[in-house]
């Protein structure tokens, strides 16, 4: 039993970890863009709309997020339906938008912080709010496909959800019925 419970903790763990990392690296790339072009836009031609070009700098690194999720981090999860993927991507960032944009607006307008080094900081500590939730939301609402199809992934799947009383998974009937014709004294369908 301590076994099995191990087998599944590190199987949970490391396909935890290895999305965790890719998520990490896009999250990188999409934080240095939407940093950088509010950055700019800040002390450029938005001078005056902090909020504004918070939300324009989140919303160009939004679509590179959801390009480089799609195809790299979650790939194995990517739902057959792209449309409502994309749908439940745009809503899970407006979301997150609005989490980073508050914190700049709270700032300024709540407490009457005028420094724009100050500002962008406070941007900068609602991005990591609504990072956390936005791995979480991508991973369980967003690319949420079964990983059965992937053999990369199968034994990481079988480890995590392999309870006592959950249903067989379709490998494991498949399993099952080949070992039943190969064993006609075992009970299940011959062939």
């Amino acid at each position: 039993m301590i076994t099995t419970l191990t087998e599944r903790i590190r199987g949970l763990a490391s396909l935890f970890w290895r999305e965790l990392a890719k998520f990490g690296a896009v999250g990188g790339i999409a934080f240095v863009i939407d940093n950088g072009l509010t950055y700019f836009l800040m002390h450029g031609p938005m001078t005056d709309s902090e909020a504004k070009a918070r939300f324009v700098g989140a919303s160009v690194a939004t679509v590179f997020s959801w390009i480089a999720n799609r195809f790299w981090t979650f790939r194995h999860r990517r739902q057959d339906n792209v449309p409502r993927e994309f749908a439940m991507f745009i809503l899970i960032n407006g979301i997150g938008i609005g989490i980073s944009t508050g914190f700049t607006a709270l700032a300024k307008y709540g407490f009457g912080i005028t420094d724009k080094n100050m500002l962008f900081a406070a941007g900068v500590v609602g991005i990591l709010v609504a990072t956390v939730m936005r791995f979480f939301a991508y991973r369980f609402l967003v690319f949420n496909k079964e990983l059965d199809e992937e053999p990369e992934f199968s034994r990481d799947h079988e480890i995590i959800e392999r309870l006592p009383h959950s249903q067989p998974s379709a490998r494991q009937e498949a399993g099952a019925l080949e070992q039943s014709v190969k064993d006609p004294g075992l009970p299940g369908p011959h062939v």
